[in-house]
Parts: structure tokens; C-alpha cells; sequence
């Protein structure tokens, strides 16, 4: 697919987005970094924050941020001094021809990527703004509805939006907040505010896929929709064209395009055109009684939404948890993971971001670095991958043949306890563990990575069927997970229940072939006494 816009009726507005386009050297990696200084605000003194300063001179989330802009500016002092990678995007449309004549400018559609810096869609967005000399707008589309998430979900993503709203006016660059389908409002909103041309984010779930084909068909037909993949490190187009068997048959090729994708970011700098339209204040109260979502599992206090949030996250995994995170990341009762994953989900943080700054650790972690890289590059944009190329993620027909036939075989194997999804949300089984677990995911809208395999493979073992665990799992951690309805957890099911990206294991009853996980063995792991006395599990008895 040809991803540069012909233009030929206008001949000015061709050889600009021609240049956009245009790539101007192989790779990021390979321009020269300009030393570009950063002002304070009188502009009378500079502060040039080396790679050494950045790892050594983040005692607090102030100097970190800081020495985070000072990154971006080192890089480039805006997108158009930047190389950008033109394989990050793709035109969905057939026309490719920005409206002529248009005066409303570019609208970025935000959705997966609920940030301001660091995402490369806005940065294309801005990059066109800027070189069509264009107002630069961005919207976000609030359903009151979506899937199983609550207002625990709906809280933290319009907590994200209202900073967004904020840092965006400080750009000058206005933000809408639109409340309803996608497709009700952004073909309006093109043609109310004379767009030119529309960018949209990427994510490879049914729903929100959905929500692209219905905008792109009902928009005007001399408008373009381009999607750029700013989850993703090496979008997943480019990853791969086909559905990966396992993280051995797509860990080479995401990590040799490491060097050409893995790239610092640009800044989004203050937008010089403006809108002509009058600016309206969004009524974030009017956000909130639009929606219609399970009010019954409030917000949590441990992550609070936004960047600045996400980032003070980082600032303390890199400084206080990364030195024992290759050894201790298994262990329950034990604080060595991120806890990045709720800012992933709602893109309130780059993953390439966080993946730049915890690298800068190499030389002293170098185990927990590869180790983290592992996890939050490889297997979450293999997740992706799964969920783009298989439309079945989240049920049975989208296992493997050897896994469905495994378990289709010990359908009817005796269960020695069954219980109803109620039992299963009020953590009232027969193991301590489980309801502990199940407990922590109700408390904390997270649960330990270890444990949720745990947790999805015992619902397989107490429920009648494989698709009713399925269906159970996904209800359970979309309702109260923070990072619910993200193909990592669509993922995590479908490995702890169906096999997904693993292999056959010794045969046993119920499970078949699908790898087994038991009490004992988390016993021998860490201490599950420990664990059980932090989150309450009690032992619940019942009959068959």
C-alpha cells in the first residue's frame, strides 16, 4: 500500500505532503542527535540533562519529567526536524488527497492512546498540521457503554482525558469531548469544522476495529482516514502479516526491528495555527452523567489515572523495584513488578517510553532489563498480534486445533467442584488462594501475573465447560481489573485455559493436554501463607 497522498490537483499541497512523507533517512536511530537546550522560563539559564544524568538524578517525578522533555528536545526540536517512520502508518480510504481548500485543519481521532507526548499519532497529526500551515485539532469519543468495564474503568480513562484537555490547551491545540458512538460524531464534527484530514489511533480488538470501518465509511468522500500504530513499538502490520504461533516465532522479528522503530520521541510542541471556530470548555460532569456503566465497582486508590501518574509509576519501578525484578517478578508477596499495565491499557504512557528509560539501566540490571523488555515489548505486542489476526481471541474457536480437541475430549471428565459465577466474584470456593487472588483483583482492580494463571486455570477445573471458564475469566477481569479488555488479558485467558501460545503437556483429566498449575506448586513458589493472610481468602466449603 502506497502510504503518501496524491495531491496532483493541487500542486502546493502535493509537494508538501510529499516531504511529510518523504523519508528522509533509513532509520531514526541514524541522525545525529541536536543538542538542543532547554530555557527555563526567564531563558536566562540552560540545563543540559545527559544519558548519565538521566539515570543518576531522578530523585523525585520532578527532575525526572524534566529530564524526560529534555530527551524529546534532544532529539529533535519538533516533528518536522524528525525522520518519521512513514511505515507507521497506513491510509484506510480510498482517496488519498487531503481536501483542498480546507480551513478546519487536521483532526487526530484519539481513542487507544489517551496521551499527549510520546504518540506517534499526534506527532503525525501535527507534522501534516505543520507542514500545511493548519489548525490541529484532537477529539475523543465517550460511549456510555463499553463491553464489562465499570466506572472503576470510566473514572481512571476520563481522569487520563481531563489532563489531556489540559495539557493540550497549553499547546494550543483544542480538545473535544464528544459524547457518544464514533460514528455519530466524527463524520459530523468533519464536516462541521471543515476537516482536511483525518488521523486515527490503532488498537486490534473487534469493537473499537468497528468503529474505524463505521467512520471511515460514513465519512465525506474527499476526506482521508490515516491510522498510525502508536501502542506498539514496531507496529504490528509491519511485525508480522500473519497470526504467530508462539513468542519463539515472533520474538526475532519484532526485536530486529528494534533498531529502526525503538527511537526516542519528538516533542508535540505549541501549535502556531489556531482554529477559527469559537473554543467551548468541556463539562466533565455532563462526561460523567452520560454514562451508563456498572457503578457498583468504584475506583481504586493505588493508580491514579494521567501521565504525570504513569510516569511518577516508572520514576519509582526504574529507582526502587528494577534491581530485583528478574529474580522476584514471580513472587506474589513480593513488590517487583511495574504496575505500569493500567497506563498501558489507556495509553496514558508510551510503552516505548517506559521501555527507553528502563533500558538507561542496562549497565546495572541488566538480567531485570532484558527481562522486563521480554514481557512488555515481545509477549504484549504478540497479544496484540493474536487479537488482529484471530477474530475468535476471547472464545474456543480461536485455539489451537490440539488445544480444542484436548479439551473436547475431557468435556465430561468429573469436576470435583463446580461453581456459579456469583461463587466465583464473591470469592467463595474451597481454596484459600483462589478466593485471595480473587479478593485482590476486587480490592486492588489488579492481581499478581503469577496468580492469574493460577486463578484462570482453577475456573477451568470448577466450571462444566472450557467455554463457560472462558467466559467466566473474561467477565471477572474486564469487570474488575483495571487493565480489563486489553488483548493481554484476552491473551492471558486463552493461554491459562486454552493453550495459546504454548505447547502440549502431559495429559490429565479436565485440563487434557493444557499446562496444569496446582496449590502445591505455588507453595513451593513463595509464601502462600503470607499471601493469604494479606488479602483475607477464607475456605469456603460446598458439596459437588
Amino acid at each position: 500500500m502506497r502510504i503518501v497522498f496524491n495531491i496532483a490537483k493541487n500542486t502546493y499541497a502535493r509537494l508538501v505532503f510529499m516531504k511529510i512523507m518523504k523519508r528522509t533517512k533509513s532509520s531514526n536511530t541514524t541522525k545525529p542527535q541536536k543538542k538542543t537546550k532547554l530555557l527555563n522560563s526567564t531563558e536566562t539559564s540552560v540545563k543540559t540533562i545527559t544519558t548519565e544524568d538521566a539515570t543518576t538524578s531522578k530523585s523525585n517525578i520532578t527532575d525526572f519529567a524534566v529530564a524526560v522533555q529534555e530527551q524529546r528536545l534532544l532529539t529533535a526540536e519538533n516533528i518536522i526536524e524528525f525522520p518519521f517512520k512513514k511505515k507507521r502508518v497506513r491510509i484506510l480510504t480510498t482517496v488519498e488527497e487531503v481536501k483542498e481548500h480546507t480551513t478546519g485543519g487536521i483532526l487526530y481521532w484519539m481513542s487507544r492512546d489517551a496521551r499527549v507526548q510520546d504518540n506517534w499519532a499526534l506527532l503525525f497529526a501535527q507534522k501534516l498540521a505543520l507542514k500545511m500551515q493548519l489548525p490541529l485539532i484532537v477529539a475523543f469519543c465517550l460511549v456510555p457503554k463499553f463491553l464489562n468495564a465499570t466506572i472503576r474503568h470510566y473514572k481512571f480513562m476520563l481522569g487520563g482525558l481531563e489532563e489531556v484537555e489540559k495539557d493540550l490547551q497549553e499547546l494550543n491545540i483544542p480538545f473535544y469531548l464528544l459524547l457518544g458512538p464514533a460514528a455519530e460524531h466524527i463524520p459530523k464534527f468533519v464536516k462541521e469544522f471543515d476537516i482536511g484530514a483525518v488521523v486515527c489511533d490503532f488498537a486490534p480488538l473487534r469493537v473499537p476495529r468497528k468503529w474505524i470501518d463505521d467512520v471511515k465509511n460514513l465519512l465525506p468522500k474527499d476526506i482521508p482516514l490515516t491510522q498510525v500504530d502508536a501502542h506498539n513499538i514496531v507496529p504490528v502490520w509491519i511485525a508480522s502479516d500473519k497470526q504467530e504461533y508462539a513468542a519463539r516465532t515472533i520474538r526475532n522479528k519484532i526485536n530486529s526491528k528494534l533498531g529502526e522503530y525503538l527511537t526516542e520521541f519528538p516533542p508535540i510542541v505549541k501549535h502556531p495555527y489556531d482554529v477559527k471556530q469559537k473554543r467551548t470548555t468541556i463539562d466533565w460532569k455532563d462526561a460523567y452523567a452520560s454514562l451508563k456503566c456498572d457503578m457498583s465497582v468504584d475506583a481504586v486508590d493505588w493508580a491514579k489515572p494521567g501521565y504525570k501518574a504513569a510516569l511518577r509509576q516508572l520514576q519509582e519501578f526504574c529507582t526502587k523495584r528494577l534491581r530485583i525484578f528478574n529474580d522476584k517478578r514471580n513472587d506474589p508477596t513480593l513488590n517487583a513488578l511495574s504496575g505500569l499495565s493500567p497506563w498501558f491499557h489507556f495509553g496514558h504512557i508510551s510503552v516505548q517510553r517506559c521501555i527507553l528509560e528502563v533500558k538507561r539501566y542496562s549497565a546495572q540490571h541488566k538480567a531485570s532489563v532484558d527481562a522486563f523488555c521480554e514481557e512488555a515489548i515481545v509477549r504484549r505486542e504478540l497479544a496484540d498480534n493474536f487479537c488482529y489476526y484471530n477474530d475468535n481471541y476471547d472464545n474456543i474457536k480461536g485455539l489451537h486445533e490440539w488445544a480444542r480437541k484436548s479439551l473436547d475430549e475431557h468435556r465430561k471428565d468429573k469436576r470435583s467442584s463446580l461453581y456459579t459465577l456469583l461463587e466465583f466474584e464473591q470469592a467463595r470456593t474451597h481454596d484459600d488462594l483462589w478466593n485471595s487472588a480473587q479478593l485482590q483483583l476486587i480490592n486492588e482492580g489488579k492481581m499478581h501475573g503469577f496468580l492469574r494463571m493460577y486463578w484462570a486455570k482453577k475456573i477451568l477445573e470448577w466450571t462444566e465447560t472450557p467455554e463457560q471458564a472462558l467466559e467466566f475469566a473474561i467477565l471477572l477481569n474486564d469487570k474488575y481489573s483495571l487493565d480489563g479488555r486489553d488483548p493481554n488479558g484476552y491473551v492471558g485467558c486463552m493461554w491459562s485455559i486454552g493453550g495459546v501460545h504454548d505447547q502440549g503437556w502431559a495429559e490429565r483429566p479436565i485440563f487434557g493436554k493444557i499446562r496444569y498449575m496446582n496449590y502445591q506448586g505455588c507453595k513451593r513458589k513463595f509464601d502462600l501463607k503470607a499471601y493469604v493472610a494479606r488479602y483475607g481468602g477464607k475456605i469456603h466449603t460446598k458439596s459437588t
